[in-house]
C-alpha cells in the first residue's frame, strides 16, 4: 500500500513539472522564432521489498522521473509581412546579436533600424555582420537582403548600389546544450562553439512564427490536468483503505 502512493506521489511530481512546460510553450505560441520544449522520462527501479519471500522482479518498485527536456528545433512557419527589415531562416542557423553580457543568439527576425543607423533586433541589440555591427547612413533607402545574408541598400539620390555588411549565421554541433534566456535569445552553453553556417538562407520580408502547435500544446494540457485529477483521486482511495485497515486492526474483540 505505501507503494502505491509513493509511486502515485512520483508521477504527480512529474506531472506538476511536465505543465510547466507545456504551459510556456502555450504562452510563446506567438513569439517570433520561439521553439518548443518536450519532456522527458523514464523509469526508475528501485527495491521496495526486502523480505525473503519477495524473489526477482516483485521485489523492485518502478517509479516515474522526469529525465529533463529537450528543444524542438523543427522549422516554424513562415509569415510574409513585406517588412524589408524582417527576415526568416531557412535552415539551422541562428542570427547573432551583441548583448552586454557578450554574444547571444536567436531565430527571431524581427529586426528593425535604431536611431543611431544600427541594424538591431527587437530587444534593441545590435544584430551582428561577419565584419561586426551593421550600420546604415541618413540617406541610405531601398534596402535589401540577400539569401546568402548580404545587405545592399540605394545610397543617396545617386541611386548608387552600396553594401553594408552581411548577416552573420551560425550553428552548432550540440545545438541541445544551448541555454535559453530572456529576450528570446540562446547563450552558446558550456563547451559549445558557434561555427559559420554556410547552409543556412535568408528570406527578406518573411518571419518565422513559434513553432508551438496551439492545438496540441492545449490537448496536452488538458491530458495532464486529467491524469493528474485521477492520479489524485487514486491515492485519496488508498490513503482511505489504509485508514479502513487500521482502524479494523484496533478493534479488540469483546
Amino acid at each position: 500500500m505505501e507503494n502505491a502512493l509513493l509511486v502515485g506521489l512520483s508521477r504527480q511530481m512529474v506531472l506538476q513539472r511536465q505543465m510547466d512546460v507545456v504551459a510556456n510553450n502555450v504562452a510563446n505560441v506567438n513569439t517570433s522564432g520561439y521553439k518548443a520544449d518536450r519532456s522527458l522520462f523514464e523509469e526508475f527501479l528501485n527495491s521496495g521489498a526486502h523480505e525473503d519471500n519477495f524473489v526477482g522482479r516483485d521485489r523492485r518498485i518502478s517509479y516515474v522521473q522526469d529525465r529533463g527536456t529537450f528543444k524542438d528545433f523543427s522549422q516554424g512557419p513562415v509569415e510574409n509581412t513585406k517588412n524589408p527589415l524582417d527576415v526568416a531562416i531557412d535552415g539551422g542557423g541562428f542570427l547573432v546579436v551583441q548583448t552586454p553580457a557578450g554574444e547571444r543568439y536567436t531565430r527571431d527576425g524581427g529586426l528593425q533600424i535604431n536611431n543611431q543607423g544600427q541594424l538591431v533586433n527587437a530587444s534593441g541589440y545590435q544584430v551582428l555582420g561577419t565584419s561586426g555591427p551593421i550600420v546604415f547612413q541618413p540617406t541610405d533607402h531601398d534596402v535589401t537582403i540577400a539569401p546568402d545574408g548580404n545587405v545592399t541598400v540605394i545610397e543617396g539620390t545617386n541611386r548608387i548600389d552600396s553594401v553594408r555588411g552581411k548577416l552573420r549565421l551560425v550553428s552548432f554541433a550540440q545545438a541541445q546544450n544551448l541555454v535559453k534566456e530572456a529576450s528570446n535569445l540562446y547563450s552558446a552553453g558550456q563547451g559549445n562553439a558557434a561555427a559559420p553556417d554556410l547552409a543556412s538562407r535568408v528570406r527578406q520580408g518573411f518571419i518565422e512564427k513559434s513553432n508551438v502547435n496551439s492545438v496540441a500544446e492545449m490537448s496536452r494540457m488538458i491530458e495532464v490536468t486529467r491524469t493528474y485529477s485521477s492520479i489524485s483521486t487514486m491515492l485519496q482511495q488508498q490513503g482511505d483503505l489504509r485508514k479502513s485497515a487500521i482502524e479494523r486492526l484496533a478493534d479488540v474483540p469483546a
